[in-house]
């Protein structure tokens, strides 16, 4: 616990943080936007709970026990799961180019 305190207060980032930072969160944003000021499209939304859902996997790989982190990490998966079915049914394409993007399982 002291070495993740120590290491987020130095400014860097340990795998097992598990907070993305407004820096990761805008530079998702600009990646994976589909017009200038783009921040809520199902792409974008996606693309932020994958990062989250990673860290959180990474937090929880170090505290097993965690289980209220674990709850959290579900909850992202669902929502992750319902906007990519959405955006499946929506737009077959933008779907199949974000899932090789994110490198996620179709």
């Amino acid at each position: 616990m002291i070495a993740a305190v120590s290491a987020t207060c130095s400014g860097k980032r340990v795998k097992g943080d598990t907070m993305l930072t407004k820096k990761d969160k805008d530079k998702i944003i600009a990646k994976y936007k589909t017009h200038k000021q783009d921040t809520g499209s199902p792409e974008v939304q996606i693309a932020i709970l994958t990062a989250e859902i990673e860290d959180l996997t990474g937090h929880l790989k170090i505290h097993r026990k965690d289980h209220s982190s674990r709850r959290g990490l579900l909850k992202k998966v669902a929502q992750r799961k319902k906007l990519q079915m959405f955006l499946k049914k929506e737009d077959l394409e933008r779907y199949e180019t974000l899932m090789k993007k994110l490198k996620l399982k179709v």
